[in-house]
């Protein structure tokens, strides 16, 4: 029989046999079939293959979409889409023999061809790797909840986030061992990594055997384990519950494919592994589940296989139906689409139209640019802080954001930190009781990453993100008299990251509380809410010409109105997240000269204005913000470019934020007085020193202009 065996192996027609099944070639074996078909579809494909990158590479991609479609596949396998689901490790097998051999007698072809005779086939010249055959484009999706011991050693398709990634580490797949009875050496392979050693051959009858880490017979390949969490937005969402994880291995060229933050969709199969919880113990009969990696696509374009063979393996990202297009369409051709998003956003908080239109700006986000190669990017997700009196509904327009964010969280207080910064949109209340942690996030918001160097590490983590902010004065009261970080009893620094800082006061208006009360009866009863106003806050005292109160001729206050003769239907949430997931996706606009020069006269206006004033209400960190803003306001639209009309848009807005953070305790703008820094208005300045002594001291103790050298002794430090 080992006779037989033998000679069938020497006349096998399969150079790579060997590499990809263990029992040895015969000629009736059902694997040939399969193999000679696969042979004959690559055939028909190898001139849109790279063959010198897939044998560097040592793997090829393999569309599974085309595969179940061909016609040759179609009629001579009919089978082929159970057999892939039920028996991968068999075909994919098949899948890279079958690229193996076309790429070998390509190869010994082209070899012929130049040394201008025939080549015996008997003793070919060239050697191939290797290759693996690597399916992308794998249907259907299978939901991490799924994952049960029904689908063990199934192939299956699993899409989440990256949340660990292990070092890269050598694994053994073939070892060669010494016989210490009679020296010879046996190579065996390693399947899956689990170490095992020969039996005893007939003739030595030896048991004992010494593994040979540096024979040639010895192979290894690059070993890297990654856990993936389930994505925790849109309708997977399930409340009350830690996010699902699942570990998948990668091997080869599949390492180092990903990072924490990304979105990643893997093929593979499910494998199972001791759990640890028996050692010693022979009866081991609690196992783990996995993936064994056998593709991975990412979402940043990065794919893992960087030859990026076919342009469909790298795009990645969240996939539509016909269906969501369809309705993502007829949201886009909404007349004052602005309007209906805005009041879709959230419709149990009545009013604070101009503040809900910043935070839409915020959800769409503008686009990340690079000034120059191998520089730092530009940021372009906006931040946003909302600063007031309780009760003003500051929790639950952060919470109706965060359940539209294709990817966001909801955080509250010091429960956050700059390592979870890795989705698109973190709202974050209470952000004045985060405490240390604020700090903490100065590079997070900016530069969009985490810098660490502990105990030898010296790494950088991603956070790209947008952080929406909500925070309460101290004191349970907004003091006009104050600037927003003297009321917040923060940093300005940490303040200075934000785009734009809204206040909302609870300020006493017959009309407006009116309207207010009809809004909230008429939710609480079921009949629908009524439109949205804004509350004048206009000058209680003198008269003074600033920009900031320059009305425009139709503003956008009005405009996100909605007469009381008009009914508007509102967007549903999950169909609004699936909009704004399509526009962050796939449109990326850009600024038209117009916009602009909109921005830019807006900018220099301030810079003029605050001259006289001896301070500087804006700066050029401002007027990025601007940018971003704008590119959202043309995203929102789904336009690839933002007009003058956008960046009127955003101005109004900025002029709004702008009018409430630099108005003092009498309502009048002053500009002496920074947007985010410490300064105070000057009408307030000697009533503060005579009521407040104590805490102007502790202020200019805080902010570095007097040092504390003992119990009621400072020193004042001069420049």
């Amino acid at each position: 029989m080992n006779f037989r065996q033998t000679t069938l192996d020497i006349l096998c027609p399969y150079k790579g046999w060997a590499l990809y099944f263990t029992e040895g070639f015969i000629e009736s074996s059902p694997f040939v079939e399969k193999i000679q078909i696969f042979e004959q579809y690559f055939t028909s494909k190898i001139d849109l293959y790279d063959k010198d990158e897939i044998e560097r590479q040592g793997s090829v991609l393999v569309d599974y979409a085309d595969l179940v479609k061909n016609m040759l596949l179609i009629d001579t396998l009919p089978g082929l889409a159970k057999d892939l689901k039920d028996q991968p490790e068999v075909i994919l097998n098949c899948l890279g023999l079958a690229i193996h051999q076309v790429l070998t007698a390509d190869l010994e072809k082209q070899a012929a061809e130049l040394q201008g005779e025939e080549l015996n086939t008997a003793t070919p010249i060239i050697s191939i790797p290797h290759i693996c055959a690597r399916l992308y484009n794998f249907e259907p999706l299978t939901a991490l909840r799924t994952l049960r011991a029904c689908v063990f050693g199934r192939l299956v398709c699993v899409r989440g986030t990256v949340v660990r990634v292990s070092n890269i580490k050598p694994m053994c797949t073939r070892m060669a061992f010494l016989c210490q009875g009679c020296s010879h050496v046996h190579s065996l392979p390693l399947p899956h990594g689990r170490f095992t050693t020969p039996c005893a051959q007939p003739d030595c009858r030896s048991r004992s055997f010494t593994p040979d880490r540096r024979s040639p017979l010895t192979h290894t390949v690059d070993w890297q384990t990654i856990k993936v969490q389930e994505l925790i937005g849109g309708e997977q969402r399930e409340a009350g519950r830690i996010p699902r994880t699942v570990e998948c291995q990668l091997t080869s060229d599949l390492c180092d494919s990903c990072v924490p933050g990304d979105t990643v969709t893997v093929t593979g199969i499910v494998r199972v592994a001791s759990d640890g919880s028996s050692k010693g113990k022979k009866d081991q009969c609690m196992f783990l589940l996995y993936i064994e990696a056998n593709s991975v696509s990412n979402t940043k374009g990065q794919r893992a296989d960087p030859s990026a063979q076919d342009s469909r393996a790298t795009s990645g990202g969240e996939e539509f139906s016909l269906k969501e297009l369809y309705a993502i369409q007829e949201i886009q051709s909404q007349t004052q689409l602005l309007r209906l998003l805005v009041h879709s956003l959230c419709p149990a908080i009545y009013g604070h139209l101009l503040v809900k239109a910043g935070l839409a700006l915020a959800l769409f986000g503008g686009r990340q640019k690079r000034t120059e190669r191998n520089c730092v990017p530009v940021r372009g997700d906006p931040h946003v802080l909302v600063v007031g009196d309780p009760g003003l509904g500051k929790s639950q327009m952060l919470q109706a954001l965060c359940n539209v964010a294709p990817r966001g969280i909801y955080v509250c207080g010091n429960s956050t930190s700059t390592s979870g910064l890795t989705v698109r949109l973190c709202c974050i209340d209470e952000f004045d009781k985060l405490g240390s942690q604020q700090q903490a996030l100065l590079e997070a918001m900016e530069q969009q990453s985490v810098s660490l160097a502990k105990a030898g590490i010296v790494s950088s983590l991603p956070a790209r993100t947008s952080v929406i902010a909500a925070a309460n004065p101290t004191g349970g009261h907004y003091n006009r008299s104050k600037t927003v970080s003297e009321n917040l009893k923060m940093g300005s620094a940490l303040l200075s990251r934000f785009d734009i800082v809204f206040l909302l006061l609870d300020v006493p208006e017959e009309s407006h509380d009116r309207l207010l009360s009809e809004h909230v009866m008429a939710t609480r009863t079921g009949r629908g809410g009524v439109s949205g106003a804004t509350v004048n806050r206009g000058n209680n005292g003198e008269s003074e010409s600033s920009l900031l109160l320059e009305a425009s001729e139709a503003p956008l206050s009005e405009r996100l109105q909605v007469p009381a003769s008009e009914s508007l239907d509102v967007i549903p949430a999950c169909l609004l997240r699936k909009y704004v997931s399509y526009a962050r996706q796939y449109v990326h606009p850009t600024l038209s000269p117009e916009a602009a020069l909109t921005l830019q006269e807006f900018y220099l206006s301030l810079r003029v204005q605050a001259q006289s004033a001896d301070s500087t209400p804006i700066t050029t960190r401002q007027l990025e913000s601007l940018i971003r803003l704008t590119e959202a306001r043309a995203r929102l639209e789904l336009r690839e470019t933002a007009v003058k009309s956008d960046a009127e848009d955003v101005v109004e807005i900025m002029k709004h934020s702008l009018a409430d953070t630099y108005s003092d305790g009498l309502g009048i703008l002053d500009f002496q007085r920074s947007q985010l820094g410490s300064g105070m208005s000057q009408r307030s300045v000697a009533k503060r020193l005579v009521l407040d002594f104590e805490g102007l001291i502790s202020s200019l103790n805080e902010q570095g202009f007097l040092l504390k050298r003992g119990a009621k002794l400072y020193q004042l430090q001069t420049v």
